[in-house]
C-alpha cells in the first residue's frame, strides 16, 4: 500500500462518517478512525463503532495491512519506529491534504499492530460556540498559578483548552508557548503572540520543553499532558514564579487528581508537595461526555477553584466534611459545580435521559433523589404501584383469609 492508497482509505471513511454521523451543534460528530485486525475499518461516531465499505470491500483487515498502513503513518520517522519498537506504542500526527489533520496512536497488541487515528478539529473552538459556563471567563483571566483540565481520554480536554486558549488570545496582549504531542488545534495570531511546539520535531518530551519554556519569556504555558513527576515538579516552579501554567491529566475528579500529583512524589516529599499546590492551584476543571438525546454528546463539568477551605483540604487531606465534593458544593453560587449537579440540570433541560444522568453521576442517591424532585415540579408519577394484596396461607388447597386470634381472658384493667 502507498501513501495516495492510504489517502483515499480515509477519505472514504471521512465520506462515510459525514454521509451517517450524529449531529452535535450542527456538525457530524466523528471523533476516531478504527484499523484492527480482523475487524472492517470502523469509525467512532458519538462513542459507538460503526463499520465502513469500502471499493472494493475490506471485510476483515489483516496483520499486513494494519501494518503498511502504520508504516505509511510513521514514514520512515526513526523517533517513531524507536518508540514503537522499544515501548510498544509511538504518538504521531497526519494530514489529509485540506480534509482533515489527525493525532495517530499505532500499538502493538498480541503480536500485530493496531492504529487509532483521533480526528482533529480545523476550526479552533470558542468558549460561547462550545457553551462553556460564564466561569470561564474568570479561568482566563488568571495571572499566575496552575488551570488543570481533567477526565478520561476521548473526554473533549483538549477542546476545552484550546477555547480557553483562543479567549485568552482574543483578550489579552501576552506571550503564549504551547507545548503539545501533537499540534491539535492551530490558533491563529491575535492580540497575544503564540508559539506553538510539538514534541518530535521541536522538543523531545514534555519536562525538557517545558524548562526551555521558562527561558522563552511567555505568560501562559500549556503542557499537552503531566505525564510523570519531572514535568509535574518543573510546572509547579513555573506557576511559582509567576507563570500561568495550563495543562491536562486523565483523572475523573478533583480528589484523584490531587492524588495522582501526590502519587508521582515520595510519601516524604508529599507534605512538601501539598503546601506548593494549596499556593499554585487555581482551577481543576473535570469533564465526562454524556450520550445526548436525539445524538452526540454533551459534556458534564465539574468546577473546582482555590479558596481557604480548598487549600485546607489540599494541605490536610480530606476528612468527614471536608471533602472537595462537599467543597465545591457548598460554593456553587460562585459558579463551581459538581458533576452532579450538571448531571441534574442535563436532565432539567432535557439534553440528557434519566439513565444516562444517573449512568454518568458521582453520587447515584442524591442525583437519583434530584430526578425525583425535577419529575414532581413537571407533575410526573415518580413510581407507580399496582394494588397491594396479603397473600394468606393456603389450607386443604384453598386460600383463606387471615384473622387475628381470639385471646380470652385478656381484660383491661
Amino acid at each position: 500500500m502507498r501513501r495516495p492508497e492510504l489517502d483515499y482509505i480515509l477519505a472514504t471513511m471521512l465520506d462515510s462518517a459525514k454521509e451517517t454521523g450524529a449531529i452535535l451543534s450542527g456538525k457530524k460528530d466523528v471523533s476516531d478512525f478504527n484499523f484492527t485486525v480482523d475487524k472492517p475499518l470502523q469509525v467512532e461516531q458519538s462513542g459507538e463503532l460503526n463499520p465502513v465499505y469500502t471499493t472494493p470491500p475490506i471485510d476483515s483487515l489483516t496483520s499486513y495491512q494494519v501494518e503498511t498502513i502504520a508504516l505509511n503513518l510513521i514514514n520512515g520517522n526513526p523517533r517513531l519506529t524507536e518508540d514503537l519498537l522499544r515501548t510498544g506504542s509511538c504518538d504521531a500526527g497526519y494530514s489529509l491534504a485540506d480534509l482533515a489533520r489527525f493525532r495517530v496512536n499505532i500499538f502493538s497488541q498480541r503480536g500485530n499492530v493496531s492504529v487509532v487515528m483521533r480526528k482533529l478539529n480545523t476550526e479552533v473552538p470558542t468558549l460561547d460556540a462550545l457553551k462553556l459556563p460564564p466561569i470561564f471567563r474568570e479561568v482566563a483571566k488568571e495571572k499566575m498559578g496552575m488551570v488543570l483540565v481533567t477526565g478520561a481520554t476521548g473526554s473533549g480536554k483538549s477542546t476545552t483548552t484550546a477555547a480557553l486558549l483562543n479567549h485568552i488570545n482574543e483578550q489579552r496582549s501576552v506571550h503564549i508557548v504551547t507545548l503539545e504531542d501533537p499540534v491539535e488545534f492551530v490558533h491563529p495570531q491575535k492580540r497575544s503572540t503564540i508559539n506553538q511546539r510539538e514534541m518530535g520535531n521541536d522538543f523531545s518530551d514534555f519536562a525538557t520543553g517545558l524548562r526551555a519554556a521558562l527561558r522563552q519569556a511567555p505568560k501562559i504555558i500549556f503542557v499537552g499532558e503531566m505525564r510523570d513527576r519531572q514535568t509535574v515538579e518543573i510546572a509547579l516552579s513555573a506557576a511559582e514564579t509567576g507563570h500561568l501554567v495550563m495543562s491536562t491529566l486523565h483523572t475523573i475528579d478533583a480528589g484523584q487528581t490531587i492524588n495522582r500529583i501526590l502519587g508521582m512524589f515520595e510519601p516524604e516529599e508529599q507534605e512538601q508537595v501539598r503546601f506548593r499546590l494549596a499556593d499554585t492551584l487555581r482551577w481543576i476543571i473535570g469533564q465526562r461526555l454524556a450520550p445526548r438525546e436525539g445524538g452526540g454528546r454533551h459534556a458534564l463539568l465539574e468546577i473546582m477553584g482555590n479558596n481557604l477551605r480548598t487549600k485546607e483540604t489540599i494541605v490536610h487531606g480530606e476528612s468527614e466534611g471536608k471533602s472537595f465534593y462537599e467543597i465545591i458544593q457548598s460554593s456553587e453560587t460562585f459558579g463551581w459545580k459538581t458533576f452532579d449537579s450538571a448531571c441534574l440540570e442535563a436532565y432539567e433541560q432535557n439534553i440528557v435521559d434519566e439513565e444516562t444522568a444517573l449512568l454518568y453521576s458521582t453520587k447515584r442517591g442524591y442525583v437519583a433523589r434530584g430526578i425525583d424532585n425535577i419529575k414532581k415540579k413537571r407533575g410526573e408519577d415518580i413510581a407507580q404501584f399496582g394494588e397491594l394484596k396479603m397473600k394468606t396461607p393456603e389450607v386443604n388447597g384453598k386460600r383463606g383469609t387471615m384473622t387475628p386470634p381470639a385471646m380470652p381472658g385478656l381484660k383491661l384493667k
